[in-house]
């Protein structure tokens, strides 16, 4: 006779639970790579141009073979287009007597009146050719639905790269292209397919990555873990680790986030002072500082996370200390919180040193100061 081993109703249906929870991650997670495949991918031909006007240049009607082009897509409002404007033009100096033709593709404009204005503005910065998107009848723009949109792009500056062949070789942000980019598409020696793969895989991890923020924005837990997970098998460990960290202390398992925080920078001598690692600590110890439900032993690990960010900050820590002051506070620590926020305002930068006097009335007059 065989003895059969009874599981525990309660148990078969936590289980039952477990997996309906893990499947519905993954059926999300599913839907969403699906949806972010590009239509428009390397290796493919591009989408054709869809120009409204041009503003400066001769006009491109078509992509001729033998030629290589560049279609950078920018906006008057882009604080980081200013900034790549001039790099790309170099490219375009450099390279346009070996066959480049650069286009500046004007995208998302609220008021197109002001491109001209900022051409001249731009001068010799920005030389090469310049169009406005076609919106007759698409109010967002045709270059932009049919460029920017299928190829699952949703910010500029952005840059298309066509190659002699009619091929697109790269897509990316300008100021990571470079000349040696640009010499190899123009003599065909530019490796495509790796290209192509890189591009695939980035698209992934950003649509792993609003999965993330949607089961995180949802409680979704089981999704959000599914979507670390997955984004660790594609190679990006780092920012796997960061994305679990936020999920944990989300879930407010204050214990596990910390001791992955101790794994990722462990105490040794050779861990440098860097506000960037002070700052993992101190994002930590705000999100117990601001949690109203924390306990004394979750403001005390807390205490503890500030505390090891202070250390490693380069610039005083300032915010840190700041964070410190409210936990402190919060575990009935008056003076030491008061002590706290007076180091702060001494290391603050002059922005900074108005909140931090105002958090310190609040805890001179015994009181929990709002949190910004």
């Amino acid at each position: 006779m065989f003895l059969l081993k009874l599981i525990p109703i309660q148990k078969m249906k936590k289980s039952v639970l477990l997996l309906t929870s893990l499947a519905a991650g993954y059926s999300l997670l599913f839907g969403a790579l699906q949806a972010a495949t590009p239509s428009v991918k390397i290796g493919d031909a591009p989408p054709s141009l869809q120009v409204g006007k041009w503003v400066q240049g001769e006009p491109v009607v078509g992509f001729e073979k033998g030629k290589t082009y560049i279609v950078e897509f920018w906006a008057t409002w882009c604080g980081p287009c200013r900034v790549s404007i001039p790099h790309l033009n170099e490219i375009h100096q450099k390279f346009k007597d070996k066959g480049l033709v650069v286009i500046g593709q004007d995208c998302w404009e609220k008021d197109e009146t002001l491109v001209a204005p900022f051409l001249k503005k731009m001068g010799e910065k920005m030389t090469y050719r310049v169009a406005l998107d076609d919106k007759d009848g698409n109010e967002t723009g045709k270059m932009a639905e049919h460029w920017m949109k299928a190829a699952g792009q949703n910010g500029i500056p952005t840059a298309f790269v066509i190659n002699p062949d009619g091929i697109l070789a790269w897509i990316g942000h300008p100021m990571t292209l470079d000349d040696g980019i640009i010499a190899s598409v123009i003599d065909r020696t530019f490796d495509i397919q790796k290209s192509a793969a890189t591009f695939l895989n980035q698209a992934k991890i950003s649509a792993l990555s609003q999965a993330f923020n949607k089961g995180i924005r949802g409680k979704d837990w089981e999704a959000a873990g599914v979507a670390v997970s997955e984004i660790e098998t594609l190679g990006e460990k780092s920012q796997a680790q960061s994305m679990k960290l936020y999920l944990l202390t989300a879930k407010r398992d204050y214990k596990g986030a910390y001791g992955l925080l101790e794994s990722i920078y462990p105490k040794s001598d050779s861990l440098k002072p860097s506000n960037q690692t002070a700052q993992a600590f101190n994002q930590f110890a705000w999100g117990i500082a601001t949690d109203a439900a924390a306990s004394a032993e979750d403001l005390a690990l807390g205490n503890k996370a500030a505390g090891r960010g202070i250390a490693l900050a380069e610039d005083g820590g300032a915010a840190i200390l700041d964070t410190q002051a409210r936990i402190l506070f919060r575990l009935d620590k008056r003076d030491e919180a008061i002590q706290a926020e007076e180091k702060a305002i001494k290391v603050a930068p002059a922005e900074m040193k108005a909140e931090l006097e105002s958090a310190l009335a609040s805890y001179r007059k015994g009181e929990l100061p709002k949190a910004n």
